[in-house]
């Protein structure tokens, strides 16, 4: 293994790679906006804009999103696997505790909590709140969500953690209670696969929720149609819901970003989403059009596939090597235009993150990597690296690390499909692919998105990626340990192991690009998000009067 002692030099090498994809990547060639800037300096701290509460108006707003997600268990929030999916049905659900714009946990359904111990955690539920069919929350509801989430074995029933047992332990009270410390439990029970359910209408059959979405969010489904457009309706019987200004949204699916683009520009859309940076710039000339760039936890990485018989990825000072010849601050400059930053196994925007400077690979020579492709006899061979035709980044992503690569002597062919293809190729047994690029949604606590880390508890990754003891108790011992000085130093240690590793590797954090006409709609949008969640706060839109 290659030592923690050496230093890189990336500036010759950055330089030649921003000149020789200029013209391949249109976004190394856009600005950097200041328009995200100044919005943020203009709003309240740790928001990028803050809705007019001026404003009386009260009606529609239509949003354009990239894609919808057809989930296996249909409209199911326990078992619902992607973000999109968590946060178009959190417009209906609602969970005990949310976060705020700086990531800390506050109330939700639970209007307060005590934490007598370690393992203890007791919630008083808000019995104010009502279902859309104006049944009142109780503690069964929360006792019931709590179990069948744990029970589902789904993708987030493992970051609950050693829940040993949930009681109703009073007429507004709840107590949990964990068979050890377990730091991020707040934090897994603020996302929606968390979600309280009507457990009574679950239980006695009459409510489906595979097919119908039952909540006591502020919003109710009026109509659906998977992969073209969603429309939802104010609550009633939410807290407020007559007083929300979208009393009506139509959130629709529009796959084309220049598409949203242009529905921004002319009006027929108030609010979109984007994923090229590019967005910064070409709505700039827009009139009515503001263009921010929402800071996330979700970040970019490429699997390195370790389980393939006879691959030159068997060997870990191989999959070093190309984890050292991997720039992410090139990446960060050249293909999203400065406007991301690079980051370890733990999201760089979060407490208690580690050093992407500390790292191994970061520390590491590249004439050094050359040195192990060439007497490994790595460079013989031509690895392939597939990306998803959705999301155009990625096939730039994949094209500059490409050219990294090239430069320690490591041959790359870049493979493109949509999605259903990608998925089969990766996450199928066996997996199908060396190299491939995605992306992880980054939470709200450092811990949670470790546990992708290890197989056997992330399960998705299991047919290429190995299991490490030693990084499985770090794992471990990061979402235990709850003083943040210590929990520090273990993903410190917890970083530079999966590092070596060489595995997944980690890139930079994935822009979030919001999009709103101020014609429109005054917005309130967090500077950070969990999840890449745009639409956290609608309930504070505003709307203008109508003239």
């Amino acid at each position: 293994m290659m030592k923690q002692n050496r230093t890189r030099n990336r500036a010759a090498t950055g330089v030649g790679l921003a000149i020789g994809l200029s013209c391949v990547l249109s976004s190394c060639a856009a600005p950097a906006s200041d328009t995200g800037s100044a919005t943020q300096s203009e709003a309240a701290p740790g928001f990028l804009a803050v809705a007019d509460d001026a404003l009386t108006g009260s009606g529609s707003l239509t949003v354009q999103l990239d894609y919808d997600s057809s989930e296996a268990d249909g409209l199911d929030p326990q078992t619902a696997q992607t973000a999109r999916s968590w946060m178009i049905m959190g417009l209906v659900y609602e969970t005990l505790v949310t976060t705020d714009e700086n990531f800390e946990i506050q109330p939700g359904l639970a209007t307060s909590w005590e934490q007598p111990d370690d393992t203890t955690y007791v919630f008083t539920i808000d019995t104010d709140a009502t279902f859309s069919n104006g049944r009142a929350l109780t503690p069964d509801d929360v006792v019931g969500s709590l179990q069948r989430q744990i029970e589902s074995l789904s993708v987030w029933s493992g970051q609950m953690g050693p829940v040993e047992s949930i009681e109703a332990t009073g007429a507004d009270q709840v107590t949990v209670k964990l068979s050890a410390p377990y730091a991020p439990f707040l934090a897994a029970l603020a996302n929606t696969p968390a979600a309280i359910l009507p457990m009574q209408e679950v239980n006695d059959g009459s409510l489906d929720l595979t097919t119908t979405m039952l909540g006591t969010g502020p919003y109710l489904v009026d109509a659906h149609r998977q992969d073209e457009s969603w429309t939802f309706t104010a609550n009633p019987k939410w807290r407020g819901g007559d007083d929300l200004a979208v009393q009506t949204l139509e959130l629709q699916i529009v796959d084309q970003e220049s598409t949203r683009q242009a529905a921004l520009r002319e009006g027929s859309a108030g609010l979109a989403n984007f994923v090229s940076i590019d967005a910064l710039t070409q709505l700039a000339d827009a009139p009515d059009a503001r263009v921010l760039n929402q800071s996330q936890s979700d970040f970019y990485y490429v699997n390195v596939n370790s389980q393939t018989p006879g691959s030159p990825l068997e060997d870990q000072d191989v999959r070093f090597a190309i984890n050292t010849a991997i720039d992410r601050q090139a990446i960060a400059d050249i293909v999203f235009a400065g406007e991301t930053t690079p980051t370890g196994v733990t999201p760089s925007n979060l407490p208690g993150a580690c050093s992407v400077e500390a790292l191994p690979s970061e520390k590491a020579s590249i004439e050094d990597a050359k040195k192990i492709i060439e007497e490994s006899g790595a460079g013989d061979t031509t690895l392939n690296m597939v990306v998803y035709t959705s999301e155009p980044v990625m096939g730039q992503i994949a094209q500059l690390i490409q050219q990294q690569l090239d430069e320690i002597g490591v041959t790359v062919e870049i493979e493109q499909f949509d999605t259903a293809t990608y998925n089969a190729r990766v996450f199928g047994a066996p997996a199908d692919f060396d190299l491939s690029v995605g992306w992880f949604a980054g939470y709200v606590d450092p811990s949670m998105v470790t546990k992708w880390w290890n197989p056997e508890q992330a399960l998705f990754n299991a047919g290429y990626t190995g299991v490490h003891e030693d990084l499985n108790e770090l794992i471990t011992a990061g979402a235990s340990e709850t003083d943040p000085d210590a929990r520090a130093e273990v993903f410190t240690e917890l970083c530079a192991t999966a590092d070596e590793y060489s595995e997944i590797v980690p890139l930079v954090h994935r822009p979030s690009i919001v999009g709103f006409d101020s014609a429109a709609v005054s917005p309130t949008i967090q500077s950070n998000e969990g999840y890449g969640n745009i639409l956290r706060d609608i309930t504070e839109y505003r709307i203008p009067a109508a003239e």
